[in-house]
């Protein structure tokens, strides 16, 4: 049988396994999946999750419980040698060992984009992961908890700042989603006024949402104001050490909570651990049917999508322009990625990728939203449904989209959990102290 390594189990690589054991006969190949985590995360329920409105665990599709026919491999692929055809993985227990392929499949994805600023290493929290958003929420309502127990003051009012910095989808997303939580929360807490909310959005460039046209984007601006969020553009933190945010503009302020969703950047094994072919900004150099390398100088049996992959976008009238990287591309780009190895190993020729962008949507809180195509422009509680809508359909699998549909359905009726389990960080604690659970009172990147 013909060995085909899949490195990565996100969007790309869960969706090239799953087709390939449709699309293969038995014995016809051994595909072998590697990845640090057992599951695959569905990244644009991370808001909800982080409000609340969607359990976590719902938010991960299970690599074990869906892939039947496919070896999974819990580890960290350091290196990749294609010319040995070799990968080197290195698992969380054990020693590093050499996994040998004859198809190489790179979906690794990437990686937060960090910048040597001063405190975010120690302090601050991504947003590409289920364990960040879980922490994120936890961290919110264990601030409150905290906060309630103060009188007004420097101490309290750190708490009830929360400062996110990055403005892509990612980073409105999260804002809007824990500023509508934080707001839903004062009813719970008579001790907390409105105005002690510090809720921040820092974005370096000009405008948020690149993804969608700039009127759209200063309307989001000004809703994000209207729900008594602060927008800072053009503005750069310079420093969070201890918690203690400085920004570019000279402002300066105390936050508990620092999340940080400024971009990505190439995963490291991509752009340093191997010996195909990858351009100058670390991306694999990736033809338009998937396959690794150019026409004139091509990288044999090695294919990658995904965000690591520089794949030229061919609907685009700009030559050259390549996808973006999005679930929207990689979910397509998996699946083309089966269908392309299952007709190279039959025989056949593959087939160039080509998508139209079905759009751009964002969740702004429960009840609001906003959706572009084109010229056309929804917001509100339609862009919110639309929203809704589309992701429980693109979650892999029924059982995911039954267990969302079911917590959704459950938060209408009795609202968000808003139940904090940040002590789960710290388990035995409860068992030393005797009883009394641990008190988060730092940030804990990891």
């Amino acid at each position: 049988m013909r060995k085909i390594v899949i490195v990565g189990g996100g969007y790309a690589g869960f969706y090239a396994a799953w087709k390939l054991e449709k699309k293969l006969r038995r014995g016809e190949a051994e595909v072998t999946v590697v990845d640090p985590r057992p599951y695959m995360t569905y990244q644009p329920f991370l808001p909800e999750v982080m409000a609340g409105s969607i359990e976590a665990r719902h938010a991960a599709v299970s690599l074990r419980r869906h892939l039947h026919r496919t070896r999974v491999i819990a580890g960290m692929v350091s290196a990749i040698d294609h010319k040995h055809r070799v990968v080197t993985v290195r698992p969380a227990d054990g020693d590093t060992f050499e996994l040998g392929y004859d198809v190489i499949v790179v979906t690794a994805g990437a990686v937060t984009r960090k910048f040597p600023v001063p405190g975010i290493a120690e302090q601050a929290i991504g947003l590409k992961h289920v364990e960040e958003a879980v922490a994120i929420r936890d961290r919110l309502l264990t601030s409150f908890d905290r906060a309630a127990t103060l009188p007004p003051g420097p101490q309290r009012q750190k708490l009830l700042t929360a400062t996110f910095v990055g403005g892509g989808f990612a980073g409105v997303e999260g804002f809007a989603e824990l500023l509508s939580l934080a707001t839903a929360l004062l009813q719970r807490y008579p001790e907390l006024r409105r105005d002690e909310l510090r809720f921040r959005l820092i974005e370096a460039s000009g405008r948020i949402l690149p993804e969608v046209a700039e009127r759209p984007g200063r309307w989001v601006v000004r809703f994000l104001q209207q729900r008594g969020g602060q927008v800072y553009l053009d503005t750069q933190v310079k420093s969070a050490t201890g918690g203690h945010v400085v920004l570019s503009t000279g402002e300066e302020f105390d936050s508990e909570l620092i999340v940080w969703t400024a971009g990505n950047a190439a995963n490291p094994v991509v752009g340093m651990h191997t010996d195909l072919p990858v351009d100058e900004r670390g991306f694999l150099v990736t033809r338009p049917d998937l396959r690794v390398g150019t026409d004139t100088e091509p990288a044999p049996d090695a294919w990658a999508a995904g965000d690591d992959a520089g794949i030229e976008d061919l609907t685009s009238p700009t030559p050259g322009t390549r996808t973006v990287p999005n679930a929207q591309h990689a979910v397509r780009q998996g699946k083309l990625l089966a269908r392309n190895i299952a007709a190279t190993l039959h025989g056949g020729k593959p087939k160039n990728y080509r998508h139209h962008s079905l759009g751009a949507i964002a969740t702004l809180g429960i009840g609001h939203g906003i959706f572009q195509y084109r010229r056309l422009v929804i917001t509100g509680p339609l862009a919110w449904l639309m929203h809704r809508g589309y992701h429980v359909l693109a979650v892999p699998s029924w059982e995911r989209k039954v267990r969302v549909l079911v917590i959704w359905l459950t938060a209408a009726l009795f609202g968000r959990d808003i139940l904090s389990l940040a002590s789960v960080q710290h388990p035995r604690d409860a068992f030393i102290n005797g009883g009394e659970p641990a008190v988060l009172t730092e940030q804990d990147p990891s």
